[in-house]
């Protein structure tokens, strides 16, 4: 074939052809509507922008079947409306100076991008008009149009979201999750603005309502946490700048007041709630040496500026931001909160535990019993040096603790309490290496690692590591056993108040974590009722230790199987029941982890990873002492 007939044969060439406006607003709203929290975000924001004072949402099956805005600002007329539903018309940007942009919207496509992909209903009337107007587009299309009953303001309902667009109905989640989307949005705006009421029901029932004329620290621990009143600081800094002042306002969490994952940081940039690395970032250094690498801060912060010193316009939902000086807004936040958190340091958000306030007052009690053996003390158990691991029989493993602590404790027993940190010699010789390859208890050292000596050099061991790692091979273990032997029942069950998501998903999962002793039942919107705990844990916080499950939940609920889910939420339990860093052990407790931990899988590395024992040879201390 001749290169002639090769070109005759070839498809004709592409042509470039303008895109109908319907087709465009579709793919707008792409861009800009990914799901009901989208849309929903979008209205709120107009309403803000409109001067309202009050907005109420309301909410069907999580704005799947319906999203509706009621607002009392400053309304459209008839041509006004027409005009909104338009691309690119916009009351936000009275010229053309961009840079300039103080609203939340800007863009003007919100209205018609909705518009294309859902039945839009938009009813307004001005303040002194005899009615409102009402217009009515369904997926592009405008069906109806004419006069409109409403109190001044406006009233905007989308129905059937994604309603002809398939492709994009089915990737949305379920009701629960979407509402969830949509709660966080009104939050999130009901922050940024004090002065505006907010009032949000779902399927008829009233979820969420803040008066207007609040301060902000008052709106933040409303919504966030009531306990960021008393367990935050308030923050109120001003730097001035050529071009304007930099202000940074809100309230942060002590150091103490803490959760594990960092879903409850707001950061907002002059009123706009953002989600930007930059600031993410200098929160997290404004906490560092303060907070474990695993726990994250509680907090709101406002941030101020000119509108020159920061670009919204790098995102089409308006939810990344650029700085002009990113290291002098970096500066400004840590040192800000640095300074607040400096300022409350004497505080805590920490209780005295029920166990350490018990020790202050010891009755006289009977003669004890001798001593329990090693490997029968408050957190190892007897176990055969088998490959096979099972579940320790935590009721008599708690009553030979106690026997332990009363020999220790008994002025019948002539013991003293023992010191907080102190080396003993053992007894005996140092065990078989093969048997026991983590050697007999030395000492400890900073109330954190425990020294062993083995027949081939000298074990370190992270002692709180390493019980998280053995607690949460227990709770692994016991999720196969049986259920009254694993799960503590407490003898008043403790409510813990959560926000209505958070709940959502722990009843959820209520059966799956029953299987490993947490028993959890919902009561009432935002609360559940704890009946039982893992028996492996003992006594411990129950709050946060919900508060924590619910996190996991929360952070890796949709992302990961449902296995994987568990073994996150246990890591969480088991860090719970753990020996803390700080509490002094003794030299039967010592070894008593550290027989538990060489019949432990996995034993080596904690449940983040990190190594629970290192081992330094005898070749090795030699060479630091310069003998080779």
């Amino acid at each position: 074939m001749s290169q002639s007939d090769l070109l005759m044969s070839a498809p004709p060439p592409p042509v470039i052809r303008r895109l109908p406006d319907a087709l465009i607003n579709r793919i707008a709203a792409g861009e800009v509507v990914e799901r009901p929290a989208s849309a929903l975000k979008e209205l709120v924001e107009n309403a803000i922008d409109a001067r309202s004072t009050q907005i109420t949402v309301r909410l069907s099956d999580g704005g799947l079947h319906a999203i509706e805005v009621v607002d009392d600002g400053c309304a459209m007329s008839p041509q006004q409306m027409a005009l909104a539903l338009e691309r690119h018309a916009t009351s936000k940007l009275p010229d053309e100076n961009i840079e300039q942009v103080m609203t939340l919207g800007f863009r003007g496509e919100a209205l018609p991008s909705i518009a294309s992909v859902a039945r839009l209903t938009i009813e307004s009337r001005v303040r002194g008009a005899d009615s409102g107007w009402r217009r009515v587009v369904d997926h592009g299309e405008v069906v109806e149009e004419g006069p409109a009953a409403l109190p001044p303001g406006t009233r905007i309902r989308v129905e059937n979201l994604f309603g002809r667009v398939p492709a994009r109905r089915k990737f949305l989640r379920s009701a629960r999750s979407e509402y969830a989307a949509c709660l966080d949005v009104v939050r999130r705006l009901a922050m940024a603005r004090p002065d505006v009421g907010f009032v949000l029901e779902q399927d008829g029932r009233r979820v969420l309502a803040v008066q207007p004329g609040e301060s902000a620290p008052q709106r933040v621990a409303r919504i966030v946490a009531r306990e960021l009143a008393d367990d935050g600081v308030v923050i109120d800094l001003e730097r001035p700048l050529p071009e304007g002042p930099l202000r940074l306002t809100g309230v942060a969490g002590l150091p103490t007041f803490n959760r594990g994952v960092a879903d409850h940081q707001y950061l907002f940039v002059n009123g706009r709630p953002v989600k930007d690395k930059l600031l993410v970032g200098a929160v997290r250094g404004a906490y560092a040496e303060m907070l474990a690498r695993d726990r994250h801060a509680v907090l709101a912060l406002f941030l101020d500026l000119p509108p020159s010193e920061v670009d919204v316009n790098v995102h089409p939902a308006k939810t990344e931001v650029r700085f002009r000086d990113p290291a002098l807004i970096r500066g400004f936040i840590v040192s800000g909160l640095r300074h607040a958190l400096d300022s409350g340091g004497r505080k805590s958000a920490q209780s005295p535990a029920a166990d350490a306030m018990a020790n202050w007052q010891v009755e006289p009690v009977a003669q004890a019993p001798a001593p329990a053996p090693a490997l029968s003390s408050l957190f190892a158990r007897q176990y055969a040096p088998t490959p096979a691991y099972t579940a320790p029989r935590l009721n008599e493993a708690g009553a030979a603790w106690r026997g332990y602590e009363a020999a220790q404790l008994s002025p019948q027993a002539g013991g003293e309490p023992a010191p907080m940190a102190r080396a003993e010699a053992a007894e005996g010789e140092i065990p078989d290496p093969i048997a026991h390859p983590m050697g007999v208890a030395r000492g400890q050292v900073a109330a954190t690692y425990i020294i062993a000596e083995a027949q081939d050099g000298l074990v370190i061991v992270d002692a709180h590591a390493a019980h998280e790692r053995i607690v949460l091979e227990r709770l692994r273990a016991g999720g196969m056993g049986d259920t009254v032997a694993r799960a503590q029942a407490l003898l008043l069950p403790e409510v813990v108040e959560l926000d209505e998501p958070a709940c959502d998903r722990l009843e959820e999962a209520a059966q799956v974590l029953g299987q490993f002793g947490l028993g959890l039942e919902r009561f009432g919107p935002c609360a559940m009722l704890v009946r039982a705990v893992p028996a492996v844990l003992g006594k411990g916080d129950i709050q946060a230790l919900v508060r924590d499950v619910a996190d996991d939940l929360a952070a890796n609920g949709a992302a990961l199987l449902l296995a994987e889910r568990i073994d996150h939420v246990l890591a969480t339990m088991a860090c719970h029941g753990s020996v803390r860093s700080g509490r002094a052990l003794s030299v039967a407790e010592m070894n008593a982890l550290l027989r538990e931990m060489e019949v432990t899988p996995h034993s080596g590395q904690c449940n983040h990873g990190r190594p629970t024992w290192i081992k330094l040879a005898h070749g090795d201390i030699e060479k630091l002492f310069g003998r080779k």
